[in-house]
């Protein structure tokens, strides 16, 4: 029901109807006020005719005039009886009345009016039309419509002197069936003039119309994408015309279209393959555009920045969008600063600007300044260590050089211990700057990897023996104050072949295990373990210092970094140790890493990459 009322409602409002029913009601209109004016003057017409028709004839009132001027009453009004009894010239005539100039009665058609003869009539017309003279005809409406007409009688002997009236009644029935039948004729060819007039008026709308439902269609089809549709031209007038040119803006807007939508994929693929940051705004300052890139710099999904403010989403708070486009000032911009996610932007603003100066929105482009950032501070860091780590041997070095330039070096007892203290801290700035230098030809990818394939069990017990052999001797000696320590392995029994670089390798482990025996406690045991684990093999340091603090566990591989500066530096050691450590198992494509717990010591791991070599390849010095 509803779906009908939908399909009526839709007729109904149509331009098709409202054109149709226009154009019959002004036809209807047309035809009515027509009608109203041929009736009324038809009726008049009509009634003129009637009226003529009534006139008595100037022979009949020439022989009432003689009747009335007669001097024998009774003979007179007998006579005129028969004269008016006689004259039956209209079937409408119902009553002739003959009337003295004293208004009495002479004669009368009418059979049942006889009795009326002799007496003064109370028509006061008849008394008006003897006192003036002049013609009356008056409409009587009563059950049926009547004319009565009252003409006055002159003298027959030429005074022009009123000597009496004619009344005559006759009934307009007749008349009046003939105009209203005329008036149904009219009617009914007014309704079927109507009817076909609505007709040609819906074929006319149609035709007008249909033109403009194509071209309806054919807008909502290109609205919806749709260019392949073409509005057909029925003729070459207005409507031709208007479906010709919309054919030509059809064909123009799919060109433009295809043009735009070319421009925007070739923007999107510009946007994507940027390694920068891109959004843009509107007018207002709120966002339209923004790329992947930029939605990973800022963390955020494309529904969570679209439409918001640009200085809202950047994190911007003394800073207006009216500041932005009247200084298009560059900004560095800091996204989840105190998080491990921490990044920092470089924000460069443009306006978009039309051709004719409108300013329509933003353009922010952000770059990627983190490494930079980090590089610059870890510059300025290691050349304020680098300074401060060899200030310090070189103002020790001064100052003995001073104090053995002042005389101490003729003291047999002093001079030895200065010596030996500047030979100490010279050794210590030659091992310093020896690390410098093998970390700028790591940095510069220039330093040489001299690889072999090696048992790797065979090769880190080789290095272990080394540690328990200098223990061992140390401890032979009666004077020693060399810690003590013990040296527990834990390794897989499954020969594990890498190829590495022994000597830097070595100079890993090394290094590990001496600051493992640094910060053991006298007596300590120190764990190393290695295992296989997939495609990789798994080397483990564990001591039983102090520990590490949580804080400082991601640190302990930046350069010149120390937990305890005093007590590093105290014990000879450059901060540079596992720096190059990291470096070097970098390079073979492996991972170092620490666990600690503060007081329960800490264990350093070494990953690298393993690929088990085949039951042939086991033979293969054998061939």
């Amino acid at each position: 029901m509803c779906e009908k009322m939908k399909k009526i409602k839709k007729v109904i409002t149509s331009i098709n109807f409202k054109v149709g029913m226009i154009f019959m009601l002004l036809l209807l209109a047309t035809l009515e006020i027509v009608g109203a004016y041929f009736t009324r003057q038809l009726e008049q017409t009509s009634i003129a005719s009637f009226e003529t028709s009534l006139q008595i004839p100037s022979t009949i009132t020439n022989q009432i005039a003689v009747q009335l001027g007669r001097s024998n009453t009774q003979k007179a009004n007998q006579q005129l009886s028969k004269i008016i009894a006689n004259y039956n010239s209209n079937e409408a005539i119902s009553e002739i009345m003959v009337v003295d100039s004293k208004g009495i009665i002479r004669a009368d058609s009418g059979i049942n009016e006889q009795t009326r003869v002799g007496q003064r009539a109370t028509n006061s017309a008849i008394k008006d039309v003897v006192t003036t003279g002049k013609q009356v005809s008056r409409v009587e409406n009563n059950n049926s419509s009547s004319l009565q007409q009252i003409t006055p009688i002159t003298a027959s002997n030429g005074t022009n002197t009123i000597i009496g009236a004619v009344m005559v009644r006759a009934s307009m029935h007749n008349m009046y069936d003939t105009i209203r039948n005329v008036s149904l004729v009219f009617l009914t060819a007014s309704l079927v003039a109507a009817f076909l007039g609505a007709i040609v008026a819906l074929i006319i709308s149609r035709a007008i119309t249909r033109p403009i439902e194509e071209m309806r269609v054919q807008a909502n089809r290109i609205a919806d994408g749709d260019y392949s549709g073409q509005v057909k031209v029925y003729a070459d007038d207005e409507l031709g015309q208007l479906a010709k040119a919309f054919n030509t803006l059809s064909v123009r807007i799919e060109r433009t279209q295809e043009a735009s939508e070319s421009e925007r994929r070739r923007l999107d693929n510009v946007l994507t393959q940027m390694t920068d940051g891109v959004i843009a705004t509107d007018r207002h300052g709120n966002i339209t555009i923004i790329n992947e890139t930029a939605l990973d710099f800022l963390d955020k999904t494309e529904k969570e920045v679209t439409g918001e403010p640009i200085i809202k989403v950047l994190g911007l708070k003394d800073i207006s969008i009216q500041d932005l486009m009247s200084t298009q000032q560059e900004l560095v911009i800091t996204v989840n600063e105190n998080t491990p996610n921490e990044m920092i932007l470089h924000a460069n603003f443009s306006l978009i600007q039309r051709v004719t100066g409108f300013v329509s929105g933003l353009v922010c482009v952000l770059h990627d300044i983190t490494e930079q950032q980090k590089n610059e501070r870890e510059q300025q860091q290691f050349v304020s260590n680098v300074s401060h780590e060899l200030r310090t041997p070189l103002t020790s070095l001064r100052a003995y050089v001073e104090a053995l330039n002042d005389g101490a070096w003729k003291d047999e007892n002093i001079a030895p211990q200065f010596l030996n203290v500047i030979q100490d801290e010279t050794e210590r700035m030659i091992r310093m700057i020896n690390d410098l230098l093998s970390l700028s030809r790591m940095d510069r990818g220039v330093a040489k990897m001299d690889l072999e394939w090696v048992n790797f069990n065979d090769f880190v017990n080789h290095i272990l023996n080394r540690f328990d052999m200098i223990v061992k001797t140390d401890a032979e000696k009666a004077d020693s104050k060399t810690k003590k320590y013990t040296i527990k392995r834990e390794f897989t029994n499954q020969a594990l072949w890498v190829e590495i670089d022994t000597d830097k390798m070595m100079q890993v482990i090394d290094n590990i295990m001496n600051n493992a025996i640094k910060y053991s406690p006298d007596g300590g045991v120190i764990t190393v373990r290695l295992l296989q684990s997939n495609n990789h093999i798994i080397l483990s340091i564990s001591d039983q210092g102090l520990g590490i603090p949580r804080k400082d566990l991601n640190k302990i591989f930046d350069r010149f970094y120390r937990v305890d500066k005093a007590r590093s530096r105290k014990q000879g050691g450059t901060g540079l140790g596992l720096a190059i450590s990291k470096e070097i198992v970098e390079a073979h494509k492996g991972k170092i890493w620490a666990d600690s717990a503060e007081g329960k010591g800490s264990t350093f791991y070494i990953s690298l990459p393993y690929e088990p070599m085949s039951e042939e390849g086991d033979n293969w010095d054998e061939v």
